[in-house]
């Protein structure tokens, strides 16, 4: 696995767990970083900041576009997921679009339903047809 997507994964990881736990993401961030076992990579450091900073339009991002679905009612994992790209999307520019969602498709592959990848695709393009200018 590429050190990026190791990043993304851990990203995820913890975007997670701080959902579950109804805790804040970066206190979380904090505890995994000091513990150095696995150690958090940068990129990792970057997405979850950046989710936490830009949290209330990914948020809204998400309930508009995922069709059927509010964020709330959303698979924990899916969330987490979409958070995380949604954020690498709009705000990092040293990464292309397609490779941040199929990065996204992946990782729902890997940690979550059947039917999430599509899902997750789906929600993803549509945020990116909305929000992305084409040249």
């Amino acid at each position: 696995m590429a050190a990026r997507s190791k990043a993304r994964k851990r990203a995820v990881d913890v975007l997670y767990e701080a959902d579950l736990r109804g805790g804040d993401p970066l206190e979380l961030l904090r505890e995994r970083v000091s513990d150095t076992t696995p150690p958090v990579p940068d990129h990792a450091v970057r997405l979850v900041e950046g989710v936490h900073a830009q949290s209330a339009r990914i948020d809204e991002l998400i309930d508009t576009h995922a069709s059927g679905w509010s964020i709330d009612r959303l698979p924990d994992v899916d969330r987490a997921i979409l958070r995380m790209a949604v954020y690498e999307l709009l705000w990092v520019d040293d990464v292309p679009d397609a490779v941040v969602i199929d990065e996204a498709v992946e990782l729902a592959k890997l940690l979550s339903t059947d039917d999430s990848p599509a899902y997750v695709n789906g929600v993803l393009g549509a945020i990116v047809r909305a929000e992305i200018p084409t040249s």
